[in-house]
């Protein structure tokens, strides 16, 4: 074999490699499965939804999407039907169908739920470098730690602000120091009182025992409005004595992305903190809206 022929074989077998390595060299833009409706929200964030071709009937996401089933429970079929590039998972994900799929050669990534706002930063770089907009991940990080550094600064100072945060009623459910929604509070220079909690299980004794100043309740529906009303009738409590009950948006509260996140941490500074509005004008608007896309339903922070 002359050195041209070689020449020519090398040049094929690196062609072949290529394709099979890229998996897109015609062209043609990513195909994207999204298994978790705040990993949807942050392929729009990206600005990338021409790649997202599947997602869940819970995400946030144009009609001609198909939806592939819920959080929990999904199609297997019709995702292998659509011949997705990437499936994008989360821990909530049934495990036996990441490993169905997995083993059919589909790309699944799982996406661990982020515990505090430095793991958001993480996955959600690690989406930008999935869906080929690193460089955009990277100024949205950027810019989100720029405000969370901003709000840090403007609390600095303040007296500490004992809280209780409410997730669930029944049984009653708080926030511990290792679930999402902790940095919320003590970036906001508040004391989380269950943050030392194994699990969130809790009882309306103990509150009444540790008396925080703050009471957030995670909307929960109609019951977040029961909840508020069930606490007001302990007048003892420094929370109902001095009006600070609040319900929050749990979509804000537990899933945000590197965008809402600031502004879900604002709102709550300013519920812990009200003399911070007057530190700045740009700290003045107390019901920051959650993006558009981002709206479910009543899907607005709320302080009534």
């Amino acid at each position: 074999m002359d050195f041209k022929k070689i020449r020519k074989v090398l040049v094929l077998i690196l062609f072949v490699f290529f394709v099979f390595q890229q998996g897109n060299f015609s062209g043609n833009p990513l195909r994207i499965i999204s298994l978790a409706p705040v990993l949807t929200d942050e392929l729009y964030l990206l600005n990338v939804p021409d790649k997202l071709i599947g997602c869940t009937v819970y995400c946030k996401a144009e009609d001609r999407i198909e939806r592939v089933g819920t959080v929990m429970e999904v199609n297997l079929e019709k995702i292998m039907s659509l011949k997705p590039d990437y499936v994008l998972a989360s821990n909530l994900t049934d495990v036996n169908a990441v490993k169905k799929l997995a083993e059919v050669g589909v790309n699944v990534v799982v996406f661990p739920l982020a515990k505090n706002y430095e793991e958001l930063c993480g996955n959600f770089l690690k989406l930008g470098k999935i869906a080929e907009r690193e460089k955009e991940a990277k100024e949205i990080i950027s810019d989100s730690k720029k405000k969370v550094d901003l709000l840090k600064t403007k609390v600095r100072g303040t007296r500490k602000t004992s809280v209780f945060v409410q997730l669930g009623s029944k049984p009653l459910f708080a926030l511990t120091g290792d679930m999402f929604g902790n940095d919320f509070i003590e970036f906001a220079n508040g004391i989380n009182i269950t943050k030392g909690l194994k699990s969130g299980l809790y009882s309306r004794e103990e509150l009444l025992k540790n008396d925080p100043c703050v009471i957030l309740i995670s909307d929960m529906g109609i019951t977040g409005e029961e909840e508020k009303k069930e606490w007001e009738k302990y007048s003892m409590l420094q929370a109902v004595k001095n009006k600070k009950i609040f319900i929050i948006d749990s979509y804000a509260l537990c899933s945000p992305t590197p965008v809402t996140f600031p502004e879900t941490l604002k709102f709550i500074a300013e519920l812990l903190h009200p003399e911070i509005k007057t530190l700045n004008p740009k700290l003045k608007k107390t019901t920051p809206p959650i993006p558009s896309f981002l709206k479910r339903g009543q899907g607005e922070l709320k302080s009534k």
